[in-house]
């Protein structure tokens, strides 16, 4: 799994003009979920989300986590970043998971970061979504989840 995380001020997500997310300062979490991904990556993905160190404390040093500055979090589906473009002037999306276990896997994680937090906001997952921030910073991570193989044997 894999999220584009940007640390806002403020973000909210529309689907035909209504309003389906918002938060003030938290995190917006752009999330790909990739093909053999399963419930432990989302696991994983939720305590980093949560425990991700990116807020400023008293001396301006990036020690704080989002439950310390009790900020919101944006969850926002996006297959694209799985996307392959390391060729060619087109992406391919085979690295993505098919919808189906795509938006279990979203699910899954949105319900993790829910039982574990409670300022947890979502888009609609599937829909032609319009989402508006303000990055504060910027401040912008891709945090990745990898299978439990590539964890436990680093090179």
């Amino acid at each position: 799994m894999i999220a584009l995380i940007q640390r806002v001020t403020q973000a909210e997500v529309t689907v035909a003009g209504e309003s389906v997310g918002k938060i003030g300062h938290g995190i917006l979490a752009l999330i790909a979920v990739e093909r053999g991904d399963t419930e432990a990556q989302a696991e994983r993905l939720a305590e980093r989300l949560l425990g991700y160190r990116i807020f400023s404390d008293a001396e301006d040093k990036m020690n704080l986590n989002l439950k310390d500055v009790d900020g919101g979090i944006l969850l926002i589906s996006q297959f694209t970043l799985a996307a392959d473009t390391r060729k060619g002037m087109r992406p391919s999306f085979t690295p993505a998971a098919d919808p189906d276990s795509g938006k279990r896997l979203f699910d899954y994680l949105a319900e993790t970061i829910r039982t574990r937090y409670s300022r947890v906001e979502t888009g609609r997952f599937g829909a032609n979504m319009a989402v508006a921030l303000v990055n504060d910073g910027p401040v912008t991570f891709i945090l990745r989840a990898a299978p439990p193989e590539e964890t436990q044997n680093p090179v």
